[in-house]
């Protein structure tokens, strides 16, 4: 049947659309090819940057182990020579007292270092109010070389005490009677002087009920060297126990360091905590 003019108008005209649509259809699909083309190859780039970010982080992380487990392992070596040194010279006195009580010595790390001990089996620690005055956050580092975060559970300004908490178990350190201290017994203490983690030093009472910078009669006179870094570190008898907390030295004169008795300790810890974790 032959098709009529205006039929084959209408035809070409649908003919015309539908090719136009085409042709419309295949430019935008090819515009959307495009586009995601190159938010792909954006994608893959953003992905390649992380991936080399990420590696370059890994490094550092590693390189910052493999120098902490070097710097653990100097400190191992130094604190065994320095113990053996020091039984040297404390003769008998000491012997197997240092290895058992430097385990329940941490170090208290802000921005700067100082001294604490482990006074629980749960992880209760003691240190200096002046070692955390002011600074959060605050870390222990125990002897075995684990880092984790000490929450103040509170303190005393008056006699620069703080308290603080641990997570996990410990063997803590025993608390001696420091009314029973006499002049020229012997002593240690430890701490970790000018970064030099975990350092043991020996003395002798030089005196007792001293009056500190507080104006108490309270402190225990040593000839034990107390430099930064000792700060909060325990004073130990030949029986093991703490008979004071290392507070502050004489900055005049040498060898003039002086530590909180154990028995005004106590009462201050079960004080602060609200509660008698020491009897």
């Amino acid at each position: 049947m032959t098709l009529k003019r205006h039929h084959k108008i209408i035809l070409s005209g649908f003919t015309s659309v539908i090719v136009i649509f085409m042709i419309v259809s295949s430019i935008f699909l090819y515009s959307l090819f495009i586009k995601q083309n190159l938010e792909y190859n954006s994608l893959n780039n953003k992905i390649s940057k992380l991936d080399e970010d990420t590696q370059n982080k890994i490094n550092v992380i590693a390189e910052s182990l493999i120098q902490t487990q070097e710097l653990a392992e100097e400190s191992q070596e130094a604190l065994q020579l320095e113990m053996n040194l020091l039984k040297a010279s404390a003769g008998e006195d000491f012997s197997g007292i240092i290895e058992d009580a430097v385990k329940s010595v941490v170090i208290i790390k802000t921005s700067g270092l100082g001294t604490g001990f482990i006074i629980s089996d749960d992880g209760y620690v003691v240190t200096n109010y002046h070692v955390i005055e002011g600074e959060i956050p605050i870390q222990a580092i125990t002897y075995g070389q684990d880092t984790m975060n000490a929450d103040i559970i509170g303190y005393n300004e008056h006699f620069d005490v703080a308290l603080l908490k641990i997570s996990g178990s410990y063997n803590r350190l025993r608390f001696g009677d420091s009314d029973d201290t006499q002049i020229a017994e012997k002593v240690i203490t430890i701490g970790h002087p000018r970064g030099l983690f975990f350092s043991v030093t020996s003395g002798i009472v030089s005196g007792v009920h001293r009056k500190g910078i507080n104006s108490a009669e309270a402190y225990v006179q040593i000839d034990a060297p107390l430099n930064p870094g000792n700060s909060g570190g325990p004073l130990i008898n030949t029986k093991g126990k703490v008979i004071g907390i290392n507070n502050f030295k004489v900055a005049e004169g040498e060898s003039l360091g002086f530590a909180l008795e154990s028995n005004y300790l106590k009462n201050i810890i079960n004080e602060i905590s609200g509660q008698t974790l020491i009897s």
